[in-house]
């Protein structure tokens, strides 16, 4: 028998103590579970590239005697905590809770663009939204759910954004999206400082260039959409915007969200007129790239409409039966 140097040590005794295996790196894996209601959870699910635990809303499907698909629902730059998002702005998950579909909302993310920044930030700490999104939360939360494989996205406002930018980064494995009012334009000068104020001034980031680096850098021209919309091929895509110009209800005083106090109208017909006249003129770029590439693109063009949570509750309605078209269900 030939024996190596450990080996004749260790036969003789003389071999220090064994050195412990590396750990293997933790897997995305569900951390908990609690239930909000008999269908509703918050399942908190652990992101290795993020490494701490993620939040994320759950609504199983009203049918789940057999597979079923998903959606994936994503805040806006709120990310989801105080009141910001999904579940307590529109009544998407009690819409939703009568259809044959598995609704998965994370929680977290604020100003974050759902991306994978480079850096981490002093402010908004570590982010790697893509890889988590795309790579790590899919098949633990499927599995989980029993889900059939199918799967869409839906964003709104920054993460109209990023569901974009999501399906380019996986072509092929989003069956569609949906972008509600979400800018279409990132590495233009104008698309770049719509980022920095959603980055730095309105979420209290460090700075924009801990996400793609710097304005000339290659990763602006990487996450835009409009640059690399011909990476949508194969997935269905939904965009609608409004043109900025207040309209009833959702811009008076009959909107519940002014009635209770979630945002002052002045404030509403301030800031999300231009915001969402600047985001119908990406928006509808996009639409016209998309038809140039002959990729079929839904635009719902709406003629009036500020940037606001009323809209985006009504453009979850109109788009649902995209949407269920093209993952499958009714």
């Amino acid at each position: 028998m030939r024996w190596g140097l450990a080996g004749v040590l260790a036969a003789a005794g003389l071999a220090g103590p064994a050195s412990p295996a590396a750990a293997a790196p933790e897997a995305a894996h569900v951390v908990s579970t609690e239930n909000v209601n008999d269908r509703q959870q918050t399942v908190t699910v652990f992101s290795p590239a993020m490494n701490r635990p993620i939040p994320i809303q759950v609504v199983r499907a009203a049918d789940s005697s057999k597979p079923r698909p998903t959606l994936y629902l994503l805040n806006g730059s709120g990310g989801g905590p105080n009141e910001s998002g999904w579940d307590v702005q529109t009544d998407a998950f009690d819409f939703l809770r009568g259809k044959d579909v598995n609704v998965v909302t994370p929680y977290g993310g604020s100003n974050s663009y759902y991306t994978d920044w480079i850096r981490d930030d002093a402010v908004l700490g570590r982010n790697k939204w893509q890889t988590f999104l795309n790579d790590e939360l899919p098949p633990v939360i499927e599995k989980f759910l029993g889900s059939d494989g199918n799967r869409a996205r839906a964003g709104v406002s920054m993460s109209g954004t990023s569901v974009l930018n999501l399906a380019i980064a996986k072509p092929g494995y989003w069956k569609s999206v949906a972008s509600y009012s979400g800018c279409a334009q990132t590495s233009d000068p104008v698309g770049h400082e719509f980022v920095r104020l959603t980055v730095e001034l309105w979420g209290g980031g460090q700075s924009v260039e801990n996400m793609w680096g710097p304005q000339n850098g290659p990763l602006w021209r990487a996450n835009d959409p409009l640059v690399n919309a011909d990476r949508l091929r194969g997935t269905e895509v939904y965009l609608s915007t409004g043109s900025g110009i207040p309209a009833a209800p959702h811009d008076t005083p009959l909107d519940r969200r002014i009635q209770e106090g979630r945002i002052p109208l002045p404030v509403q017909l301030a800031f999300g007129g231009p915001i969402e006249a600047a985001i119908r003129y990406c928006t509808v770029n996009l639409a016209s790239r998309l038809r140039e590439l002959n990729i079929p693109v839904t635009l719902d063009d709406r003629p009036v409409g500020t940037h606001s949570w009323g809209y985006w509750e009504d453009d979850l309605r109109t788009s649902w039966p995209f949407l269920a078209q093209s993952i499958g269900t009714r």
